[in-house]
């Protein structure tokens, strides 16, 4: 029994938040990969990008509030959702054709725009904190958990509880959901072949018809949902507070540098990597192990190895570590 508890007590606190966490990092990464994969520069607006989405998602989301509007046991940031992916493409589209288009078209190196992109990651934060400010903004609502620890204590009836928070559920459903409605649309429809072919050859591509200008704007598109989904669901499981999502652009680039730059499916992976190192690293062990270990070799101390202060700093050694050692990271991403 002792060892179901300390079993339950891991999963209420490492499995399931890393769970959740990963999934964000995931879909956070999947955008920064596809821009490298394609447009062929690290783009260092992409956590101000998602600040910018989870925004809109939440003065929208005030507004239904105020008219009464809502969606059951559901959050009604997913009613608002659409209009911050709106407003995010429509953003990066003029931020493109007034900015990016100009460095694409005088054939400019990856390391102009990557010093581009970083001017255009502070104006968009201007932006962000100016409009709501920079205090943390909480805008979930709707039941909060699926299942809550006096529930499971009741159900089961172990000593520990375990709690499942709605906004984990949404999290790692919506992942699911829109890791597989990307692949699809990579793989199976016209648009994401000729994105890819513009990928993996751009002079070969354009001999063969394909309209760069076009792929250029999907891309963009998919990088705004793909932001704007990631901020939302890491707003609603925690808070939104402009400088978190740009402190979160560290381990976003680290997941997918790790999962190999340019692999979308590494980018999921690195999502998960990071996510699990981050929550392993920075947890006091000492509940779990209360439990697995022998009375007499019971630790005293928290057996933590940092404390969450330094969770971004995991990330900055995983980073290290990958570009030391692997630098195409796990899925042999292309060279940076």
């Amino acid at each position: 029994m002792d060892f179901i508890n300390g079993l339950v007590v891991l999963m209420n606190f490492v499995l399931i938040p890393a769970t959740a966490y990963g999934a964000q990092l995931a879909l956070g990464a999947l955008g920064v990969t596809l821009i490298y994969g394609i447009l062929r520069f690290s783009n260092f607006a992409h956590g101000d990008t998602m600040a910018f989405g989870t925004m809109i998602t939440v003065l929208v989301t005030w507004w239904l509030q105020s008219m009464g509007i809502s969606f059951g046991p559901l959050p009604t940031a997913l009613l608002a959702l659409p209009f911050g992916i709106a407003a995010t493409a429509t953003l990066l589209l003029l931020t493109d054709r007034g900015v990016y288009q100009f460095y694409r078209t005088q054939k400019a190196k990856p390391v102009i725009l990557v010093i581009v992109s970083m001017g255009v990651m502070f104006v968009m934060n201007g932006v962000v904190r100016i409009i709501i400010g920079v205090d943390d903004q909480r805008f979930s609502d709707g039941e909060r958990f699926i299942f809550a620890v006096r529930e499971f204590k009741a159900a089961t009836g172990l000593r520990e509880g375990m709690a499942l928070k709605t906004t984990q559920g949404i999290t790692v459903i919506t992942a699911l959901i829109v890791v597989i409605a990307l692949f699809w649309f990579l793989n199976k429809t016209r648009t994401g072949k000729s994105m890819r072919a513009y990928a993996d050859n751009e002079d070969l591509a354009l001999l063969s018809g394909i309209n760069p200008e076009r792929v250029v704007a999907v891309t963009w598109i998919i990088v705004a949902a793909l932001a704007t989904i990631a901020g939302v669901l890491y707003g609603l499981d925690k808070s939104f507070k402009p400088f978190t999502y740009f402190q979160l652009l560290l381990p976003i680039f680290a997941s997918a540098i790790v999962g190999g730059l340019g692999s979308p499916l590494g980018a999921i992976a690195g999502g998960f990597v990071v996510a699990y190192s981050e929550v392993t690293i920075t947890y006091a062990w000492k509940k779990v192990l209360k439990y697995w270990m022998p009375e007499a070799l019971e630790p005293s101390t928290l057996m933590q190895l940092l404390s969450t202060e330094y969770k971004f700093a995991v990330s900055f050694m995983i980073l290290i570590v990958v570009l030391l050692f692997k630098p195409t990271g796990l899925f042999k991403g292309k060279a940076y």
